[in-house]
């Protein structure tokens, strides 16, 4: 892959609680771009977005263990949905 090159990132669901508004659950994925995926909340999708862009341009986060992952939270205080984002090549 070539330096300036894109990575993509796969969003997965991996904890909920409470009821999601957005009708999200358990295990469903998105692929993230520089456009929200048409079934995908905007409100998630605005949140992890900064996150996906470090994972894309092949940075990383140093709280992480695992330099291609990151995990975000929606912004739903009450009822929060958690993704892993996952850089894939």
């Amino acid at each position: 892959m070539k330096e300036n090159e894109s990575r993509q990132v796969l969003a997965k669901i991996i904890a909920q609680k409470g009821t999601c508004v957005a009708g999200h659950k358990l295990g469903d994925e998105f692929v993230i771009s520089d456009m929200c995926p048409c079934d995908m909340c905007a409100w998630a999708f605005y949140t992890i977005f900064p996150f996906a862009q470090v994972l894309m341009s092949g940075g990383n986060f140093p709280w992480e263990s695992d330099p291609d992952k990151s995990v975000v939270a929606c912004p739903d205080p009450a009822n929060p949905v958690i993704f892993e984002l996952n850089r894939v090549m």
